[in-house]
């Protein structure tokens, strides 16, 4: 048994099934390879042994066997094309292809039930990671700020006009110049060494200016009168921030200055009207959470109607704020601009004094001020971070690889252990296996009852599927003594 020729697998006879059912069902209740699904062509001497299972003689012939026989079959011989050159489409890898036969594994490799579990516990984790991933996108939606004190500095110094003529030997007038500064009371940390808290801080530090949209400074409308007793600082897109700001002036007498701050909220707030602040408990506050306030109110008090549930019915005190009985709840957003006003500046009076008291030269004010989250900083980089899915990728790429190796050599294994229990019974089964899968793929559904019974040849259809099958291998025939003769003749005229 040197070599077996690819038609042997043409000869054996579909019927006489063994006790254990068809091929196909043998093959799937012995486990065994079915088909070109296994196997790849390749003639070679016959010798069954685990290396060179791959290149099989049996599985190469039938292979060759089945691409010249079903390819000849579909399209006639000028258009036959050479298969084996065609290259599939890669297909893509499945959380299942991970998955190993642990039951059967388990007995010669004890690590596939740890395997199993680390995939389970995997399988967790993602889900895990997942759910937290989406619970981040959904919170960068929303502004994420905190609360923190922001110490204002109003600080002054006096230089007189004596001092100054000593320093520079001329006549000059006395000035005075004014500073406002400020500065984020910074929590101090539980833990850590005070270069971290240092370190921390530098990152964090925001300019004194950022904090603010308006600045100004009046001054005493009677000592400089009204084209320049006001100090104005407006933010731009071009604004450079700053530290602090300072103004300086002549004089020699005490000023009376009155600065305004207008914090520069992001998103922006409003100030409520003081009927609908009081209703709601709510002072200065963003749009939506003015419309989330009104809303509470509207559920704790029951005013939604019954019947249409978008009709808002209003109680005593709305009905005299938004001047009306009912309303549909769509229609309250712009009915609420005109109960919405600018927030109030924050006002800070100081004097600015000339006399040799240094008490009270500086002052310090504590503002609440609203920063970004630190923890959104971290949140958009760990949703951009693409490192460690590479990494994850390409250890993915990996265990896909093993499990095909394990799965391949399970079958090799399960191939020659049935072939060494029982070695002729195993090839009958497997020929009938490869027959039954040969004709799969020529298109040829078998029908083993009615083929074995003299009722299905004598069918109407018999007598024309006769003339077709004759005619096509005339063609054949006639389309290869053409080719020879050409060919021939074109070897004489050389």
């Amino acid at each position: 048994m040197s070599q077996i020729p690819g038609q042997v697998f043409m000869d054996v006879p579909p019927t006489n099934y063994p006790a254990g059912g068809s091929p196909a069902q043998m093959g799937v209740r012995m486990n065994l390879p079915q088909g070109p699904r296994y196997f790849s062509p390749g003639p070679a001497p016959v010798h069954l042994q685990a290396s060179g299972m791959m290149n099989s003689p049996i599985r190469g012939h039938l292979s060759q066997a089945v691409q010249n026989s079903s390819v000849q079959r579909r399209m006639p011989s000028s258009q036959v094309v050479n298969v084996q050159t065609k290259v599939l489409p890669k297909k893509p890898k499945r959380v299942a292809d991970r998955e190993i036969p642990v039951a059967a594994l388990v007995k010669f490799v004890p690590e596939a039930k740890a395997y199993a579990d680390l995939l389970a516990f995997e399988q967790k984790l993602d889900m895990v990671i997942s759910r937290k991933r989406a619970n981040i996108q959904e919170a960068l939606k929303r502004p994420l700020k905190i609360k923190r004190k922001l110490r204002i500095f109003v600080s002054h110094t006096f230089i007189s006009g004596k001092a100054m003529e000593n320093e520079e030997e001329s006549s000059c007038f006395s000035q005075w110049e004014l500073r406002v500064e400020g500065r984020l009371l910074e929590d101090l940390m539980p833990t850590g060494s005070l270069a971290q808290t240092q370190e921390a801080n530098r990152h964090s530090k925001r300019k004194f200016s950022s904090f603010f949209k308006t600045l100004i400074i009046e001054l005493d409308k009677e000592l400089y009168g009204p084209d320049s007793h006001l100090v104005e600082w407006h933010r731009t897109a071009q604004t450079t921030e700053t530290d602090g700001f300072q103004v300086k002036r002549p004089g020699d007498q005490n000023v009376k200055c009155t600065i305004l701050l207008l914090l520069d909220y992001q998103p922006m707030k409003y100030k409520l009207d003081p009927r609908l602040g009081r209703l709601l408990g709510v002072h200065t506050e963003t749009r939506i959470g003015i419309l989330e306030a009104l809303w509470q109110y509207i559920v704790q008090h029951k005013l939604q109607d019954h019947h249409e549930r978008d009709l808002i019915n209003f109680d005593r005190y709305l009905e005299q704020i938004f001047q009306c009985q009912r309303l549909r709840f769509m229609e309250i957003p712009q009915r609420l601009n005109p109960l919405l006003q600018p927030p109030d500046p924050i006002i800070i009076h100081h004097i600015i004094t000339v006399d040799g008291n240094e008490s009270q030269r500086c002052k310090c004010y504590d503002v609440d001020v609203e920063i970004d989250d630190p923890c959104r900083a971290v949140m958009m980089q760990f949703l951009q971070s693409q490192q460690s899915q590479q990494e994850i990728c390409a250890f993915d790429a990996k265990i896909f690889e093993t499990v095909d190796q394990i799965k391949q050599l399970k079958l090799q294994r399960d191939f020659f252990l049935r072939f060494a229990e029982d070695p002729q019974g195993f090839l009958q089964h497997w020929l009938l296996s490869e027959c039954k899968d040969l004709k799969n793929m020529q298109n040829h559904v078998s029908q083993p009852e009615a083929d074995r019974r003299s009722e299905f040849y004598d069918q109407i259809w018999m007598k024309e599927a006769v003339k077709r099958f004759l005619h096509t291998v005339v063609l054949q025939k006639k389309q290869e003594a053409d080719s020879g003769v050409a060919s021939s003749s074109s070897n004489t005229m050389q």
